[in-house]
């Protein structure tokens, strides 16, 4: 850098001067000038957003305690577009449902065209085309019946189908549920209520005599039970006809049921009874999907 002695006479004096430090007093002084006078103005604007708000809110309260269709009005609009941004992103968001990452939850079919889940052999056995663990796929039209008698019969409101992922429910229950696991459930049947345990993984925990027995008379192998009896599923017999329609209206809203499978669906029940199908449904839940303890499916 060069020596103060070597720059011009006019130079020197200006860098030896005060003005630096006038120059940079006054600048200082009108920045807290200018910040002063916006904290004022700003300070203002707020006062007067505010009283302008306040005496808004009072017309409309005003307004909608005197109207109760406002109030209705105002409470839906509210609630829809809060449902809207909770529920909106559950289309789009491929963690939704967690066969997105996760494909082998769900069963995939060899030849989709035309395999049914179960076939009968010529002596009337059952031939199945699945295996338990094989992933998640859509009920039998035995399981279906058994299905619309749970609900029918209001289980839904003592039962609960959902395992929450807190540790108690775990021990007790096994692993928590998946979206997954309810992808071709119309209605879902998660519940609210437990006046009796989960049924979400009831699949194969009792034989199905014991099922039977329960359901006929509950007290007599659970004598502390408040569920009431059902004897007279045993005595009504499950229609085919009525399956084949309604396998082709679940099919007609995204369920996979192929033509096959809503073919054989006056088979499968046939001298069936609604207890047999209540059976079936309960014996195959949370059976169909293998989900390993170690990974987490809800990331």
């Amino acid at each position: 850098m060069a020596d103060k002695q070597s720059l011009p006479t006019g130079l020197q004096r200006l860098l030896e001067s005060k003005i630096w430090g006038m120059l940079w007093s006054m600048l200082n002084t009108l920045w807290r000038m200018l910040k002063s006078s916006l904290k004022a103005l700003f300070g203002f604007l707020e006062r007067r957003i505010l009283s302008v708000m306040s005496v808004f809110a009072r017309i409309l309260q005003d307004f909608l305690e005197r109207r109760i269709l406002g109030m209705v009005i105002a409470v839906a609009l509210v609630l829809s577009v809060g449902g809207i941004v909770e529920i909106v992103p559950l289309f789009y968001l491929e963690s939704t449902q967690e066969a997105n990452r996760f494909p082998e939850i769900v069963w995939n079919r060899d030849n989709p065209g035309s395999q049914p889940i179960v076939t009968l052999d010529a002596e009337g056995q059952e031939q199945w085309n699945w295996q338990a663990g094989d992933g998640v796929r859509p009920y039998t039209a035995l399981e279906l019946a058994g299905r619309d008698v749970y609900q029918r019969e209001g289980c839904y409101l003592c039962h609960s189908q959902q395992v929450r992922p807190f540790r108690d429910e775990r021990e007790r229950y096994g692993h928590y549920s998946l979206a997954s696991e309810s992808m071709f459930d119309h209605p879902f049947q998660w519940g609210s209520k437990r006046t009796g345990p989960d049924m979400a993984r009831v699949g194969g925990k009792y034989s199905d005599e014991w099922h039977r027995q329960h359901l006929t008379a509950p007290r007599s192998v659970v004598p502390e039970s408040v569920m009431p009896g059902y004897p007279w599923l045993a005595k009504r017999a499950v229609k085919g006809g009525r399956m084949k329609r309604h396998m082709r209206g679940l099919r007609a809203i995204g369920v996979p049921y192929n033509d096959a499978d809503i073919d054989m669906a006056p088979n499968l029940v046939e001298g069936k009874t609604e207890m047999d199908a209540m059976i079936a449904y309960l014996q195959v839940l949370g059976t169909m999907a293998k989900l390993e303890p170690g990974i987490d499916y809800r990331q």
